[in-house]
């Protein structure tokens, strides 16, 4: 049994993590959204509220977009961060496949193989995290500036964004606690 599953080691790592596919897949076809901005009808006629404002609100308002200028890039970077590192998870986890498979067997060392099977299935369960993330994410933004007040939409959506990034950061820690994976 153990040369069978040392044998076929990558063919297992492989269908499991299909299987992950698989409903990350099914997901995108049920989790429909766009995380795009009508402005024009989210926040009314801008030039308006603008003109509005006083120079002292002008100013105020200058110096919160330059600040999400900067943040937003830094912002996007930690969402492709944990996108990345997803992925050089699963390399890792491919890779040293043989090892905890070949204890599987074992009574002493087969907790070592079942925790990496748990690991694996964790692996492919985060892929459903994020799309869960992303959904309500683009939900979230999809609601934002209904009130008007351009102060509070800037804000929101920079509030969400930071959510999603602190969402997807603990997607894999989610899915782990969920499998009892170490």
């Amino acid at each position: 049994m153990a040369v069978y599953l040392v044998s076929h080691t990558f063919d297992i790592t492989m269908a499991i993590f299909e299987m992950g596919q698989s409903v990350v897949q099914r997901s995108a076809g049920i989790i429909t959204g766009s995380t795009s901005v009508d402005f024009a009808a989210a926040l009314g006629d801008v030039s308006a509220q603008l003109d509005a404002m006083g120079i002292g609100e002008l100013f105020g308002l200058l110096v919160e977009t330059m600040l999400l200028k900067i943040t937003m890039p830094i912002l996007s970077l930690c969402v492709m961060l944990v996108l990345i590192g997803r992925m050089i998870e699963i390399y890792i986890y491919c890779s040293v496949g043989a090892i905890p498979f070949a204890t599987m067997t074992n009574r002493e060392w087969g907790q070592m193989g079942q925790n990496y099977l748990r690991g694996l299935v964790a692996l492919g369960l985060q892929g459903f995290f994020i799309m869960i993330c992303v959904a309500i994410y683009a939900v979230l933004v999809g609601q934002i500036g209904s009130g008007g007040n351009l102060h509070a939409s800037i804000w929101q959506c920079a509030g969400y964004t930071v959510l999603l990034c602190f969402s997807l950061f603990k997607t894999g820690a989610v899915s782990k606690s969920i499998l009892n994976a170490h």
